[in-house]
């Protein structure tokens, strides 16, 4: 099993900043792709930012310009920079790894998510 662990959320005022981490641990043979995804009350989770395992990336057009995502391969992490925080980014943020996991001679597909981080911005 792969297990994601996130970290850096909290509460901030709009136009503030927070960073969101997640790392994942277990038997990783290879990470294809990792994401950041947010549920806000009453509404459906919703895909953030998405990096791939060549280094690109991909954002909603809600959070282009204003969060980053990157990732570090050596440590099976990705993280969020968020600035210029809005209320109407307030969720819960999930992180999501996709790849393959196993030993050398029996390998599978995975897909895992973090227990999700909550994000508030209010003034």
């Amino acid at each position: 099993q792969v297990r994601l662990v996130e970290s850096g959320g909290g509460s901030v005022q709009p136009g503030g900043s927070l960073r969101l981490s997640c790392e994942a641990s277990g038997s990783i043979r290879r990470i294809n792709v990792m994401a950041w995804y947010r549920q806000a009350p009453g509404k459906q989770r919703e895909s953030v930012a998405v990096i791939t395992s060549d280094g690109n990336t991909y954002s909603s057009d809600a959070v282009k310009g204003r969060f980053t995502i990157s990732g570090d391969n050596a440590k099976n992490s990705v993280y969020l920079q968020m600035n210029s925080l809005k209320p109407e980014d307030t969720a819960v943020y999930y992180c999501n790894v996709k790849g393959r996991q196993g030993l050398s001679y029996l390998t599978s597909e995975f897909d895992s998510w973090g227990q999700g981080t909550q994000v508030t911005v209010s003034s």
